[in-house]
């Protein structure tokens, strides 16, 4: 029985990898945004100006003020007061009254206004405007300049998301890994994939040279990746890892499949195996995957398990493929009786005759001749049988156990009629009459 191929399915799943993007950005503007006291804040930029040999102005004490006054405001979400402290700065200021450092503060602040009222193009300008500002702390520029990155990706402006993170990569010394990976989501976006697969595997080793286990996104998105570009080896080898740290279903199921197209039939069937006995497969189609991969391995009887626990649960729908399946599984177990009222139901639903003539095998093997007649007649009337010859063949031994040699004959004869199936025919025919002078004899004697 044919599996359908991992691509039919898998290709969905896998163009479902969630954009983590976005959702990076977001939650570090909150943490950016999200300003310590101002004195801290001042602090911190001290500290770091003291690596830097930029000279920057200094932050005057009624500037400090009124951006105080304009922070507590914002804090408060009164947006409103704080954007109206911060426009009368701007307004009421005589030429370089407020130095760089003062400009660079006040729109800092203004961005903060404009991505709490989710105004992102503003706010992005107010970002702008903090790094156009000359002699500003190298620490402020790099910070607001991943900021600005990363606002151009939630506004899905990938190219200058992209852009912008390639010029603040190019003044960090130490980026992080979260910096890689964003940077691979604007490349996925821009379906750049090589340059996306490079920057997330980057920090995927980051994260694993550190001792840490990278991030479930960060394997999923290099996943998808190596499958795009056909190198299932190493798609293998990130499932593997996926299941070492997050072992879930839809994992289980992907590695089954993946497995397949490496032809190791034997770890498909585990793998696939592994969520099923975790209780982990609970859609029809997995269940019947399952069992064709059951059938696959030479264990029938587990494929019939399945397939019929599958039925009574209603996971599993009562078609009339479904029930072939069953009736198979159960035939090649040895389970000639159990298979019988599967083929059953198999054959009633069906629209053509072929699974009547299957049937009509089945009730042969279990020497239930009438049956065998019955079915492989109504098969043959309904038409659409694979192989007329062959049904006729099982019609013709039915009806030579049953003693009715004329029919028998007349079977065996319509079904040589085929070139396929007219040695067997012939073979059939001369044993019948073999065996009618032999009970002529004994008849006579």
């Amino acid at each position: 029985m044919k599996m359908s191929k991992p691509h039919t399915w898998l290709r969905p799943a896998l163009l479902a990898v969630p954009v983590v993007a976005v959702q990076v950005a977001v939650s570090q503007l909150q943490a950016d945004l999200g300003y310590a006291p101002m004195g801290a804040a001042l602090a911190q930029e001290q500290q770091a100006d003291q690596r830097e040999t930029r000279k920057t102005p200094a932050l005057r004490n009624k500037v400090y003020e009124k951006l105080a006054e304009a922070q507590a405001a914002a804090e408060a979400q009164d947006f409103n007061t704080a954007a109206k402290i911060l426009d009368e700065m701007l307004a009421g200021r005589r030429d370089n009254e407020l130095n760089s450092y003062e400009l660079a503060n006040v729109y800092n602040l203004y961005a903060f206004i404009h991505y709490s009222r989710e105004d992102y193009p503003k706010a992005l300008q107010a970002y702008e405007n903090v790094i156009k500002q000359p002699d500003i702390p190298l620490a402020m520029e790099i910070n607001t300049r991943y900021t600005v990155a990363q606002l151009y990706f939630v506004q899905e402006q990938w190219q200058k998301g992209i852009d912008a993170l390639n010029k603040w990569f190019a003044m960090t010394e130490t980026p992080n890994a979260n910096a890689y990976v964003l940077l691979a989501q604007g490349y996925y976006q821009m379906k750049d994939y090589d340059k996306s697969l490079s920057n997330v595997n980057k920090a995927i080793s980051m994260y694993r040279a550190d001792g840490k286990i990278p991030k479930e996104q960060w394997l999923n998105l290099a996943r998808f990746l190596y499958f795009d570009k056909g190198d299932v080896n190493n798609a293998v080898a990130v499932l593997e890892e996926l299941l070492t740290h997050y072992p879930k279903k839809d994992y289980w199921v992907q590695l089954s499949h993946m497995y397949g197209e490496q032809k190791k039939e034997t770890d498909q069937l585990s793998a696939m195996e592994t969520a099923y006995v975790q209780g982990m497969l609970d859609r029809g189609t997995e269940l019947v995957t399952m069992a064709y991969l059951y059938l696959n391995g030479e264990v029938p009887w587990k494929a019939a398990q399945v397939v019929d626990k599958g039925l009574k649960a209603e996971k599993v729908e009562g078609t009339s493929k479904n029930y072939e399946i069953l009736g198979n599984a159960l035939r090649q177990a040895q389970e000639v009786e159990k298979a019988i009222p599967a083929m059953e139901q198999a054959a009633a639903k069906s629209d053509d005759g072929e699974l009547y003539a299957r049937l009509g095998n089945i009730y042969l093997d279990g020497e239930q001749y009438d049956e065998a007649i019955e079915a492989i007649n109504k098969g043959l009337k309904r038409g659409g049988v694979k192989r007329p010859d062959t049904a006729r063949l099982v019609l013709g031994m039915a009806y030579f156990e049953k003693k009715q040699y004329a029919k028998a004959r007349d079977a065996f004869q319509a079904a040589g009629r085929d070139k396929r199936s007219a040695q067997f025919a012939e073979q059939w025919i001369k044993y019948m009459d073999s065996e009618l002078d032999r009970q002529k004899k004994l008849a006579e004697g």
